[in-house]
């Protein structure tokens, strides 16, 4: 990314950020589970089904990229009038900057791809797609839709899936109105023909897409940027930014010299939608007022990011800014995390089969009974998390003049203990609802507490978590340190 103040203030600025998304609704299953035999009808492995789950793809997952980055996104598609297609509904409703207007078509089956997983490997996808182009009732209301989305917008996407809702008159529509406002269409193609999206100012496209429109090998950075070159000449597109995988970006604007970007990926788990990331951020970053290079790079720090994670998954703001910090050395805060960026977390370590162990507290000035405290929860299992009380929580609770460190010093502390593997402020007087959102294996709390006393023992214990009481270290107090300090000031 550009340097650190720079990429900082530009995800500072992502909030005031409007981007329309206009393209392929589709629902991503994942089925998880074990294997432990093969079949005997036939030689394939047996999965024993333990859970399942439902995420927002193609277009949907590109809004959900752009609002989990803290810009507002409205979303045009079409679903069928089937379950998935309501599914698709009941997830866009719970996506605070998402205004979803989807177009209803009830002799259309909504697109659904079913990943099964075991051990953390894809072992099959099953698809369910309907091509078809839209009738034309249905075009007229997308276009109609998508018209009105570019009104102040500050980017828009085209998210191609080639499912038959980008038609060549509505991808000529959309350029065209976009051009005379002067806002910046970024498309991620599926089509081979690249000439379908002529008018857009930035266009997206992976190793393999860019390779065959190009018809050109793509191993190089030379190869890639002659390609990228071949494909704004032939296709009349502004600009041209290719994802290479491990080999990380190349863009290409104009006559400008490439810019080749290496990947940021510290780790890779799943690539599923990291180019719905990539576009996504793209389209923020120039919303929210960057040029195309900060906004590619905005992107390639996001794509390293979702690909650590489980899943169509996406990236939070604080997920780019723990990014960032990393590469100053200061991972303790990488460990201060959001609710979204946490459970994007536990679900990664639960297919790993990491036990999560939670504890929590106002951890006002760390003393030697806090530290028994983290090392005994971090005994209980693979992960720790800790909840701590915000500023006005512990205002609330310990009175004023309390807490005597403010909150983000407080989290800071608590992140550089290595058995703390992250930290989650919460504002409520009890941690109640984010025991409920995370749903650790283990709930750790000091044994001055009765077992009936601990706040969401019962709701752990209800799913078969159980609660742990940790010895207390007696004459160790943060309340009692202050007494003495205030005694010794008056003397």
């Amino acid at each position: 990314m550009p340097d650190h103040n720079t990429a900082m203030d530009l995800i500072g600025r992502l909030g005031s950020a409007r981007v329309a998304v206009i393209g392929d609704l589709m629902l991503d299953r994942y089925v998880y589970g074990s294997v432990e035999r093969v079949s005997p009808e036939a030689p394939i492995p047996v999965l024993g089904i333990e859970r399942d789950a439902a995420m927002l793809g193609g277009a949907g997952n590109v809004a959900r990229n752009i609002a989990a980055l803290g810009a507002r996104a409205v979303l045009i598609g079409v679903a069928g009038e089937d379950d998935a297609g309501k599914a698709i509904a009941d997830l866009l409703a719970g996506e605070d900057n998402v205004e979803a207007v989807i177009t209803v078509s009830a002799g259309r089956a909504t697109s659904v791809k079913t990943r099964f997983v075991a051990a953390a490997q894809q072992l099959l996808r099953t698809d369910r797609d309907d091509g078809a182009e839209l009738g034309s009732e249905d075009a007229a209301a997308v276009r109609q839709s998508a018209l009105a989305a570019i009104e102040g917008a500050g980017a828009v996407v085209l998210s191609d899936y080639a499912k038959g809702v980008l038609g060549p008159a509505l991808i000529d529509a959309v350029c065209g109105a976009a051009q005379a406002k002067g806002i910046p269409v970024i498309a991620d193609p599926k089509a081979l023909d690249f000439g379908r999206y002529r008018g857009a100012d930035i266009i997206t496209p992976n190793r393999a897409e860019l390779a065959a429109a190009s018809g050109a090998a793509v191993e190089s950075d030379e190869a890639a940027a002659e390609a990228a070159r071949r494909i704004i000449a032939d296709c009349g597109i502004g600009a041209v930014l290719a994802t290479r995988g491990g080999d990380g970006m190349t863009l290409v604007e104009g006559s400008s010299e490439p810019l080749h970007i290496a990947a940021r990926a510290r780790e890779v788990f799943d690539v599923s939608g990291a180019g719905d990331t990539v576009v996504a951020a793209v389209a923020a970053g120039l919303a929210a007022g960057a040029d195309l290079a900060a906004a590619a790079q905005l992107a390639n720090s996001a794509a390293g990011v979702v690909v650590g994670k489980v899943g169509t998954a996406v990236v939070y703001a604080d997920d780019l800014e723990a990014s960032l910090h990393a590469g100053d050395l200061m991972d303790a805060d990488a460990k201060v995390a959001s609710l979204g960026r946490a459970l994007d977390r536990i679900e990664k370590w639960r297919l790993t089969g990491d036990g999560v162990v939670f504890t929590n507290g106002c951890f006002d000035l760390i003393h030697p009974g806090h530290v028994a405290l983290l090392a005994e929860a971090r005994a209980c299992g693979d992960r720790l998390i800790v909840g701590l009380n915000a500023d006005v929580s512990v205002r609330r609770l310990k009175g004023d003049g309390r807490p005597v460190q403010g909150e983000a010093a407080r989290a800071a502390v608590l992140a550089s203990f290595a058995a703390v593997d992250l930290v989650v402020i919460f504002a409520e007087d009890t941690p109640l609802s984010l025991i409920e959102a995370l749903k650790p294996d283990v709930l750790v709390k000091g044994a001055d507490y009765a077992e009936d006393e601990v706040v969401g023992a019962e709701a752990v214990k209800a799913y078969g978590g159980k609660v742990v009481l940790a010895r207390i270290i007696d004459g160790h107090s943060t309340t009692d340190t202050i007494s003495r300090l205030n005694a010794g000031g008056a003397t």
